[in-house]
């Protein structure tokens, strides 16, 4: 799977993904582009999913039609995220096109 981090997704959740292909916004140049720009880029260039910690982007952006699948994570601090990397993994996995899964990180 082609996956793409969005502005703020911690890059070393790249880690727990060797079986895929990991590209950030940064590495694409797409830093500045807002979200419907970002969504668009994304599935010119072939990206399966697109990983974020936007937890706006679903009510923002009607996800039916699109060729990629969006993962929201519900928080960006590494300190937790990390504990939730099989979980993040098997969100992506699983992630479909035209839809959005929430992994809901703990406060702790």
């Amino acid at each position: 799977m082609l996956i793409l981090f969005d502005q703020g997704t911690p890059v070393g959740i790249r880690h727990s993904l060797p079986q895929h292909t990991v590209k950030t916004a940064r590495e694409m140049g797409w830093s500045a582009l807002s979200n419907g720009e970002l969504l668009r880029a994304a599935e010119e260039a072939g990206f399966d999913v697109l990983l974020t910690t936007d937890i706006n982007l679903p009510y923002q952006r009607d996800l039916k039609g699109r060729k990629l699948a969006v993962v929201v994570l519900s928080k960006n601090r590494w300190k937790v995220i990390r504990l939730m990397l099989p979980q993040i993994a098997a969100a992506i996995a699983s992630a479909k096109a035209e839809t959005c899964t929430v992994v809901e990180i703990p406060d702790s």
